[in-house]
This record gives C-alpha cells, sequence and structure tokens, in this order.
C-alpha cells in the first residue's frame, strides 16, 4: 500500500505540474483554455471527471474506517483508475506533444505560405510591369507600321528632289515671263501716257484753230457790215 501511495503520489504530482492539468483546472476557464479542455478530453473518456473521482476516492479512501477487506477492495479499484489515469495521462501528454509539434508545424507551413504569397505579389508586380513594357513596345510598333505605311504611299527622296528641281525650273520659267508681262506693262503704260499727252496737245490745238477761226469769221462779218 505504500508502494501504491508513492505512486500515486509522483503521479499526481507530476500531472499536477503538466501543462495539461493546468489547462484542465484553470481557474477561469477561457476560450482557449475550453477548446484546449475539448481536445485534450475529446474522445469522451471523462479523464477529467476519472481524476477527481480517484482525488475523492483516495481521500475517502485514507480515511476509510472500514474492515481491510473493504479497503483492499477499493484499494484494488483505486490502483486499477491510477493506471487508467497514468495511461490516460501518458496518451495525454504525447497527444499534447504531438499538437505542439503540429502546431509548429503549422507556423512553418504559415510562414510559408506567407513568404509564397509575398513572393507572388511580386511576382504579380513585376508580371504588371511586363504587361506595361509590352503594350508600349506593340503601340510603338503599331505607330511605326503607319509611319511606314504613310512614307510608302510618297515617292522616295531621289524622285522628291527631281520633282522639286522640275518645279524650280519652272518658277524660274514662271518669273521669267512674269518680268517680261510687267516690262511690256510698264511699256505700255508709257506709251498710252504720252498718247493721252498727244490727244490732249491735239485737242488743245483744235481748240485754238476753232477759236481763231471764230474769231476770224467775226471779224469778217464786221467789215462788210460797215
Amino acid at each position: 500500500m505504500v508502494r501504491a501511495f508513492i505512486r500515486f503520489s509522483k503521479c499526481f504530482c507530476l500531472f499536477s505540474r503538466s501543462p495539461v492539468f493546468k489547462t484542465l483546472h484553470s481557474s477561469a476557464p477561457s476560450d482557449e483554455v475550453i477548446r484546449k479542455r475539448l481536445l485534450i478530453d475529446g474522445d469522451g473518456a471523462g479523464d477529467d471527471r476519472r481524476i477527481n473521482v480517484l482525488l475523492k476516492s483516495f481521500v475517502k479512501w485514507c480515511n476509510s474506517t472500514g474492515s481491510p477487506e473493504e479497503g483492499f477492495t477499493q484499494y484494488q479499484r483505486m490502483l486499477g483508475s491510477l493506471t487508467q489515469c497514468e495511461f490516460s495521462m501518458g496518451k495525454t501528454l504525447l497527444v499534447y506533444d504531438m499538437n505542439l509539434k503540429e502546431m509548429e508545424n503549422y507556423e512553418e507551413i504559415y510562414s510559408e505560405i506567407e513568404r509564397s504569397i509575398s513572393s507572388a505579389h511580386e511576382k504579380i508586380a513585376e508580371c504588371k510591369k511586363e504587361i506595361q513594357r509590352a503594350k508600349r513596345i506593340r503601340k510603338n510598333r503599331q505607330e511605326y507600321d503607319a509611319l511606314a505605311k504613310v512614307i510608302q504611299q510618297h515617292p522616295d527622296r531621289h524622285e522628291t528632289l527631281k520633282q522639286l528641281e522640275s518645279l524650280d525650273k519652272e518658277l524660274q520659267k514662271f518669273s521669267q515671263i512674269k518680268e517680261n508681262v510687267e516690262d511690256k506693262l510698264e511699256l505700255r503704260k508709257k506709251q498710252f501716257h504720252v498718247l493721252l499727252s498727244t490727244i490732249q496737245e491735239l485737242q488743245q490745238t483744235l481748240e485754238n484753230h476753232e477759236k481763231s477761226e471764230n474769231e476770224d469769221a467775226q471779224e469778217s462779218s464786221m467789215e462788210n457790215g460797215d
């Protein structure tokens, strides 16, 4: 019995110092504590209740005043419950350690996912830049092709120079014709001016002649009347 008592005490002390026991017997259960309780005792085995029953049975057994046979029977039941609690505690600790490792694994996966997302965002941004550059290049090519078509519709430089030379010769020819016409026009103006002057002189001469004839006629009439 002493060995069983020592075994029970060690088991209880070990379990009471474990984070699982602190989680199960928190004085102010929060959502996180409730969630951990459900994770720890999720199979419905009633580990928390079994420990409480074992504690009560142990206290009752220590204070028992019954016969040795009843005490031994109660002792055997406590040993069975203790074995179950030890097995459950070991399983729970394994599950707890496994959950911790899983959490660490999930954190690593989460970090890797975050890095992948960040890398994907960077690649998306770079792809957007590449798309913009490709659009600019395509636009420049389209403008170049349109300009090339317009250029092809016009004659080449040699042909254009020949046309300019021909036009320059025609321009010089027309300039010479213009000068000749202007010279002739100026000559005609001078001739017309001389003609007008001559006409005016002739008109004045005629008027003077008519006036002289009229005066002579008047004088002849006066002489005949005398």
